[in-house]
């Protein structure tokens, strides 16, 4: 059986959501609680089977390398410190799995993202998970899909049902069959429909796992009126000679590209942490109230 074994993540982006605190920063490096959003994908990844990680990025997101390499001098100063507990997190961060790193000269789209990871890829099924969409789940998210996959030995998305007002933020899953359990075949994607013509309120979320056949299908896709190349248009192409699959991910899921989720993000996982969770009620509690 062909496992998953890669996992690439496009992180290329401007982050001008953030701004100004994404001016001299990565998007991805904001942080959780005590963790930079990436990692909690990384460590999804992790514990989904991945082994080997290819980021995708561009100027200025050094610090993103830099966060899962190894850092001597810390390492160093914590030994000697001996702050235990927190050298064993940061050797654990570098110790994760195998990086490799691919540069966007340019913001052309999600698919030219993933096509410029095509020779690093190779000929095996890989998945893309896009950071900003944090997902609890327990199995995790991931490892939802790779379950799917391992059964269908197909191009699995991962769907989340949407309100109407808000299907017209998301690429819509047309259903063509239901599998049962949250599993769909996947008829045709909908970029973005009105609410009047979305075909479902399956809504495609921040992880896929691919194909090496998309490549072909990307490098085929025309730039949109953006200038851009969609990875679902490439998809849509794939659909016509292949199956594709939607798996309804079980979890709570964050989207932290915006204010407003990073703010319910950063509440969520502090309420989650036993340390923090009392006294940070308590916080919360007096706020309200005044």
């Amino acid at each position: 059986m062909i496992r998953v074994r890669k996992a690439v993540f496009p992180a290329a982006g401007l982050g001008t959501r953030f701004l100004p605190a994404t001016k001299a920063q990565p998007k991805e490096m904001l942080v959780l609680v005590d963790k930079p959003v990436i990692q909690y994908g990384v460590e999804e990844a992790v514990a989904s089977g991945v082994d080997n990680i290819i980021l995708v990025t561009g100027r200025g997101k050094n610090a993103i390398e830099d966060h899962f390499d190894i850092s001597v001098e810390l390492e160093a100063f914590l030994e000697a410190r001996g702050k235990t507990e927190q050298l064993a997190e940061i050797r654990k961060i570098s110790n994760l799995l195998n990086f490799a790193y691919v540069r966007q000269r340019e913001p052309l789209g999600l698919g030219h993202a993933v096509l410029v990871t095509r020779e690093l890829v190779g000929d095996e099924p890989f998945a893309v998970i896009l950071g900003d969409d944090v997902i609890d789940a327990d199995p995790p998210a991931l490892r939802q899909m790779v379950d799917l996959f391992e059964r269908v030995q197909a191009p699995v998305l991962a769907v989340e049902r949407v309100s109407e007002e808000h299907v017209s933020s998301y690429g819509i899953v047309d259903i063509a069959e239901s599998l049962g359990d949250g599993v769909f075949r996947v008829g045709d994607l909908v970029e973005k429909p009105s609410r009047e013509e979305a075909p479902s309120n399956l809504a495609i979320i921040g992880r896929y796992i691919l194909t090496p056949d998309i490549f072909p299908a990307l490098a085929a896709t025309q730039a949109d009126r953006t200038g851009e190349i969609q990875l679902t248009n490439g998809l849509r192409r794939l659909l016509q000679e292949r199956p594709i699959y939607a798996c309804e991910i079980k979890g709570v899921r964050h989207d932290t590209g915006n204010k407003l989720g990073f703010l319910k993000a950063v509440v969520y996982f502090a309420l989650r942490r036993p340390d923090l969770a009392g006294p940070f009620k308590e916080y919360l509690r007096s706020a309200l109230e005044k």
